[in-house]
């Protein structure tokens, strides 16, 4: 009667155990990990293009400097930048991240507007190669970022239902992950004069 009541108790608490969340919820971050990979990846991409981007068109706008230094200057911030698996639960060190990703994407802006400026720097087949890899890695990165927040969501909804909620609380103590957020310039509509 004795080892009845052990197996009971044993197949009771295996059964509460099963649907603690307690694997999910190790799932859920590792796919926020992977995730959050891809897009370091993608970014990597870009600022190991950068240089021969910048490299093209010095030889043929010698006398805009100060746009590509601003390029030269914005990549070196987002590389100087550490990056590791703990600043997706900080949200400030989240926040400079994407600040200086944007800043770069506005440095490489500018430096496509000099390209215009140039028809036979647009004829360079270099030149073309790389914008179009470029153009195509910022797409890359946008696919990226979208993938990485429907993790993040994935992730941070699964730390706060119920009984994963306790699973959480009790064992894990995980903290939210930051979603990657629209830059501070996008929320102002761009002025089109004509």
């Amino acid at each position: 009667m004795k080892r009845l009541a052990y197996l009971l108790s044993a197949l009771l608490i295996l059964s509460s155990v099963s649907g603690c969340g307690y694997n999910t919820i190790q799932a859920n971050e590792e796919a926020v990990f992977a995730a959050w990979g891809d897009v370091e990846a993608t970014y990597q991409r870009r600022a190991d293009l950068i240089p021969n981007l910048v490299e093209v068109v010095k030889g043929y706008a010698k006398h805009e400097a100060d746009t590509l230094q601003a390029v030269t200057e914005a990549r070196s911030k987002v590389g100087s930048l550490q990056v590791s698996k703990e600043m997706l639960n900080d949200p400030a060190t989240f926040s400079k991240f994407q600040q200086a990703q944007g800043e770069l994407s506005g440095a490489l802006s500018r430096l496509m507007v000099v390209v215009e400026r140039y028809p036979d720097l647009k004829a360079n087949q270099n030149f073309l190669d790389l914008q179009n890899q470029l153009e195509g890695t910022e797409n890359r990165i946008n696919v990226a970022r979208v993938r990485y927040n429907k993790t993040v969501e994935t992730f941070n909804v699964s730390i706060r239902t119920f009984p994963n909620s306790l699973t959480n609380s009790l064992l894990l103590h995980l903290k939210r992950k930051e979603p990657f957020k629209a830059d501070e310039g996008a929320k102002a509509a761009p002025k089109v004069k004509f």
